[in-house]
């Protein structure tokens, strides 16, 4: 992989001439990874070479069928493997130790030339700490790790199955206008369980490709010794989740979403691993560093957990090789990053607003390794597979630059998640009446953000569905879900207003939020109860632990009309593409009229009525954007209602002519060089797609 040369730092300041304030920090970073990129080049032959480190560090056949493995751990005295191949004999098989903190060990073939550990073993290394101690630990190339039910420590379980599954599909294309179904396999099951790959193979992404979405992003798949962490505490990077299933059957999921043109991002936890010694990578070699800082640079005090030392040379190989290793082996077309915030700052982000000032960001607080860490990341995967790749940032802070490339003086992200949505809408919901909320601040919200960065903008994620929170639909209908949501039901104002309003908060987020769009599996149709994982808090149920899909599919039910409504939303998006179209233009946000309206794409006009009760006949709207030159005549443009939240097939009161034509006058209005008269009832959302 051929080093970068000369950045692009100008066309960064072309976008944001803020930035050119900041010229020499901006600078001073980009030469940081450069610095690095070019000691990687010379000392290891290139970046591409260096991230392939599962092909050599791990356990590995030889050709004559013996076993090799290679660790690193500078801590250790003394390092050995047992397992059940020797009886668990705990220094049988001792490694021999190489120059860096280096470890290795061959074991021959048996003499009928088979592998002397059979596919399925379980395995641990034994660990001689500076004290003398012999310890078991987990190897942290582990490509699977499993424990017996009543167990609550892992093995390292050596998968080398006669038969690997073999990809039929390959990447699919990079989506222009990305549209992401979050998703956790473990509870895409309406029973209390942990659901498997299998059954989200077979269940979930048929649901996901009629609902119109081409990325799944999944949750919790590198491997968590405590389920109820969400995935988020890390104990074996290498290895997918065996409470799901197999390896073999998350590449299945994969390829069969590929094979439905969905594209499958992970979402990458790297800003922190789990506390977990037993079974992760906290005091591998028997000291507190390692892998990690020692003292409090090493620890999270917030989420108990330690923090890796990107400054670590084997640490770096480590994590690129991890990102390399679930696109080789899996088939993963890109990358959510969780806990970006947290790497960015000395601080982690606690306790800190972030006013926007551009000083919080280029200043001491912001740590340089670990931004040059995502910095190479990105490089690498964007170079390596620029086809498909996408990476996304969840980055809470607004780091300016972050979601540009990286020969520009970027992060490298491709998309940044819009997370002050999310916020405005829960603060809106828990403190007051949708008739008091202010549009205009609702309407900046939803279109702040930094110019040439693209966001992914969505209403509500996993964050808002756990328990101590609410779904929408909850803040919205809370109890009367449970005994109004039959169409057998006597009318509730409180659904009638829950329903409506779920609609438009969903089409304004998509329509305006950004250029990428995210829901969280089961909130499309308003799933009725919050999220919560089994723990000593409740007793260890799955009660709240499922998603109870069934309800979206009864036709008894109410849960079908958002469930249509969010599938022709999102098909419609797919029809005119305008989360790719940066252009949009906000003419109207009336608090009085509780009126919103814009338009985007070149082609669409979004009309959105908030007002609880009064519903508008013969309403002006501005309808032409400002590209359309003035020569042109903009006397009776066509357009047509493309989406409208209040046809009986999504629960409304069917108050509108869906066969009429609206016409433009060559009247200007609201900034627009035209305009047109619709009728919107209250509590409506509305799309007009221009008919060329």
């Amino acid at each position: 992989m051929a080093s970068v040369h000369v950045p692009k730092i100008e066309t960064l300041f072309s976008v944001d001439h803020h930035l050119r304030y900041f010229d020499g920090e901006i600078r001073r970073r980009y030469g940081c990874f450069k610095e690095l990129l070019e000691k990687i080049d010379k000392n290891e032959g290139g970046l591409e070479k260096f991230s392939r480190g599962y092909e050599s560090f791990g356990i590995h056949k030889t050709p004559d069928g013996g076993i090799i493995m290679k660790e690193w751990a500078p801590g250790a005295e003394e390092m050995y493997l047992r397992g059940d191949f020797n009886n668990w004999e705990m220094t049988q098989y001792k490694f021999n130790k190489l120059d860096f903190g280096k470890w290795e060990l061959k074991i021959p073939p048996r003499p009928d030339g088979t592998c002397p550990i059979a596919h399925c073993s379980k395995l641990k290394l034994v660990v001689k700490t500076k004290t003398g101690q012999l310890v078991d630990r987990l190897d942290p190339w582990a490509s699977y790790v499993n424990r017996p039910e009543k167990v609550p420590i892992y093995d390292h379980i050596f998968w080398d199955p006669p038969q690997k599954y073999q990809f039929k599909h390959g990447h699919p294309p990079k989506p222009a206008s990305l549209k992401i179904y979050e998703s956790h396999v473990g509870i895409c099951s309406w029973e209390g369980k942990v659901a498997s790959y299998k059954e989200f193979t077979q269940n979930i992404i048929p649901r996901v490709s009629k609902l119109g979405y081409n990325a799944i992003q999944m949750m919790a798949i590198m491997e968590h010794a405590y389920y109820a962490s969400f995935g988020y505490q890390v104990t074996s990077f290498f290895a997918a989740s065996s409470r799901y299933g197999p390896p073999e059957d998350l590449k299945e999921l994969v390829d069969t979403a590929h094979a439905n043109g969905i594209v499958v991002l992970l979402d990458v936890v790297h800003s922190h691993a789990s506390k977990n010694v037993v079974d992760g990578l906290n005091q591998f070699d028997g000291t507190n560093t390692c892998f990690f800082h020692d003292g409090g640079r090493g620890s999270h005090d917030l989420w108990d957990s330690r923090l890796f030392n990107y400054t670590e040379w084997e640490v770096l190989r480590f994590l690129l090789s991890n990102l390399r290793w679930w696109i080789e082996e899996y088939g993963f077309d890109g990358f959510r990053f969780d806990g970006v915030t947290s790497m960015l700052y000395h601080t982690h982000g606690m306790g800190h607003g972030f006013s926007g000032d551009y000083h919080e960001y280029f200043g001491l607080n912001t740590d340089t390794e670990s931004l040059v860490y995502l910095m190479l990341a990105n490089y690498m995967l964007h170079t390596l597979y620029p086809d498909f790749m996408i990476t996304i940032s969840e980055d809470v802070s607004g780091m300016p630059a972050l979601g540009r490339p990286v020969e520009e003086g970027g992060g490298g992200f491709d998309y940044r998640l819009a997370m002050a949505i999310p916020d405005i809408w829960i603060k809106n919901l828990k403190e007051s009446s949708d008739e008091d909320w202010d549009l205009g601040k609702l309407c900046h919200t939803l279109i702040n953000r930094r110019y040439g960065e693209k966001a992914i903008a969505y209403a509500e994620s996993h964050d808002q569905a756990l328990v101590g929170d609410k779904t929408i639909a909850f803040w919205l209908m809370d109890k009367e879900m449970y005994t109004h949501m039959s169409i057998m039901s006597p009318p509730s104002l409180i659904i009638e207003r829950g329903i409506a309003l779920h609609k438009m908060i969903r089409l304004i987020t998509i329509g305006l939020g950004g250029e990428g769009y995210l829901t969280f599996m089961g909130n499309e149709f308003g799933h009725p109860e919050w999220l919560d994982f089994p723990r000593i808090g409740n007793n260890e149920s799955f009660h709240y632990c499922r998603r109870q899909y069934h309800l979206a599919d009864d036709n008894l039910l109410k849960y079908k009309y958002l469930n249509r409504w969010d599938q022709d939303m999102i098909h419609l998006e797919t029809q005119y593409q305008w989360l790719s179209h940066t252009q949009n233009f906000v003419s109207r946000k009336h608090d009085s009229d509780r009126v919103v309206i814009f338009d985007r794409a070149d082609k669409l006009v979004f009309a959105f009525n908030f007002h609880p009760h009064k519903s508008y006949t013969d309403y002006k709207i501005g309808a032409v954007c400002n590209i359309v030159p003035f020569i042109l005549t903009l006397t009776n443009l066509r357009y047509k209602m493309v989406l409208d939240s209040d046809a009986e097939e999504y629960g409304g009161h069917k108050r509108l002519d869906h066969s009429v034509d609206y016409y433009t006058k060559n009247e200007p209005w609201d900034d627009r060089q035209c305009s047109m008269m619709i009728y919107i009832p209250s509590r409506v959302a509305l799309v007009f797609a221009k008919v060329d």
